[in-house]
């Protein structure tokens, strides 16, 4: 299949076969068994599954955080295995974000400059980093908080920033793992309505979980279980 081909269907991440397998003394663990599964371009899903079922590890092979142990990863028509780990990498920085339960702040580092710092990786002047940072963290109600550390901001301030460190290279994908895990309910639901809201402006949003509730907000829920998947 061509990439325009790609384009009209709306595929923008293929999984094919996909197996991830740790070994275990003679035996092996499935983290995932044999997966396909196609995400296409403008969808809000959750991936929902128990604890141990496999969710994190599909969402890092999704998101090229890591590399099946067989199988195919296909992203915009392009396929993975064929690329290296920079080009991987470079890849993932332009086209992909991720948010964290564990929000994944560096605490030496200011709010300003925790979100500069992907700009800085993907080769933006200082000056433009800054600049894209305190636009993105005013756009999310920040802007009053630049200079503060995580330690000085409670869990919802922490995850705002968390976002604006996702979206300061404008990704077409936003990826999250357990986003609201560690917030209050009412923190959580204004979180998860900046995820409505992105998706609304054109985002790819994934949201890893095992809260049936966030799975009534998401227009597609994937289950997996024993690392396979069982509906999507």
């Amino acid at each position: 299949m061509g990439a325009a081909m790609a384009r009209k269907n709306g595929e923008l991440i293929k999984l094919e076969k996909v197996c991830k397998i740790y070994p275990m003394g003679e035996d092996k663990l499935y983290a995932l068994n044999n997966v396909d599964l196609v995400i296409n371009r403008g969808e809000f899903s959750s991936i929902l599954g128990p604890s141990g079922s496999g969710k994190s590890t599909l969402l890092h092979i999704l998101g090229l955080l890591d590399e099946p142990s067989s199988g195919r990863i296909y992203l915009d028509d392009m396929e993975m295995h064929r690329l290296n780990e920079n080009e991987r990498a470079r890849l993932r920085g332009k086209k992909i974000g991720f948010i964290f339960q564990m929000f994944n702040l560096i605490p030496s580092l200011t709010v300003l400059e925790n979100v500069t710092l992907p700009a800085l990786i993907y080769e933006a002047s200082t000056e433009e980093a800054e600049a894209k940072a305190r636009k993105t963290l005013e756009n999310i109600g920040m802007e009053q908080r630049l200079f503060h550390y995580p330690n000085q901001l409670s869990g919802g301030q922490r995850q705002r920033v968390a976002i604006a460190r996702a979206l300061i290279n404008d990704p077409e994908i936003i990826f999250a793992d357990e986003p609201t895990g560690n917030l209050d309910t009412k923190t959580g639901h204004d979180v998860l309505t900046m995820f409505h809201d992105l998706h609304e402006s054109g985002k790819t949003i994934i949201i890893v979980t095992h809260d049936l509730g966030i799975t009534k907000m998401t227009h597609r829920t994937i289950r997996i279980v024993d690392g396979k998947i069982v509906k999507s």
